[in-house]
């Protein structure tokens, strides 16, 4: 379900899961966050993370979503490519839908191939994501397009997903590659600082006390009445009826 290569000091991590469009079990989950942590042990200077086939990722395997232990194997896995002490490339290589766009903006960088689209319709199923992924792509994307986008559900093609500055480049899986390649000849402990700075300065802990009616909201969200009709309303293939309880 991953694959893990080297290109010099560059690791590349790909999700490996073509048939179901690289969408996020438990399984795969844990194998990325693996990847990620052999990776570094390795002595990795840079990671590319990336998709096989014509997606990067197309969400979460529905199948298994609405559980618990997914959404724990889930931010466990994102915690860990945000927390990686090297900078983190993701190559978009196609659609990057609600955990897709999760996994994207927890790398540092993102390259889009013009086929890459990001979304999180996280609100047309009857869940929610958690109050940092909203923070972070609010601070990566803007909060005009960040409410667009969660508010909405709106899509972003790799252009306009440029125009915001949430992608750094537009361009192939090579071509992030290479500026990883690049990213890896500069000196590690300034490149390291320099990340742990701005996670540190732009995104402190969410403290849970402190922020405890957005995490009461988060949770209610997992437990609602909607969150039940938005798993039935897909599995007999109709559009769910919200009643907001």
């Amino acid at each position: 379900m991953i694959d893990l290569t080297w290109h010099g000091r560059v690791a590349v991590i790909t999700l490996n899961r073509p048939e179901k469009r690289n969408a996020l079990n438990i399984e795969l989950c844990n194998a990325l966050r693996d990847a990620v942590r052999s990776a570094v042990a390795g002595g990795t200077r840079a990671i590319v993370l990336t998709g096989n086939g014509t997606s990067f990722c197309s969400g979460a395997d529905l199948g298994g979503v609405y559980t618990a232990d997914f959404r724990d194997a889930l931010y466990d896995m994102l915690r860990t490519v945000t927390d990686a002490p090297v900078p983190v490339v993701a190559a978009v290589n196609g659609p990057a839908i609600g955990a897709g766009t999760q996994l994207a903006l927890a790398a540092d960088l993102r390259v889009a191939a013009p086929t890459a689209v990001f979304g999180i319709p996280t609100a047309k199923i009857g869940l929610a994501v958690d109050p940092w992924t909203i923070r972070r792509f609010a601070l990566l994307a803007g909060p005009g397009t960040a409410r667009a986008v969660l508010l909405a559900c709106d899509q972003l093609d790799a252009e306009q997903a440029r125009s915001c500055g949430f992608v750094a480049r537009v361009g192939t899986v090579d071509d992030a590659i290479a500026w990883a390649e690049d990213l890896a000849e500069l000196a590690p402990l300034t490149v390291g600082y320099s990340k742990q700075v701005l996670n540190s300065l732009f995104e402190p802990e969410l403290d849970p006390v402190a922020s405890k009616e957005l995490f009461e909201a988060f949770e209610g969200c997992w437990a609602s009445e909607d969150l039940v009709e938005g798993a039935r309303a897909r599995a007999e293939k109709r559009p769910p009826r919200f009643e907001g309880r």
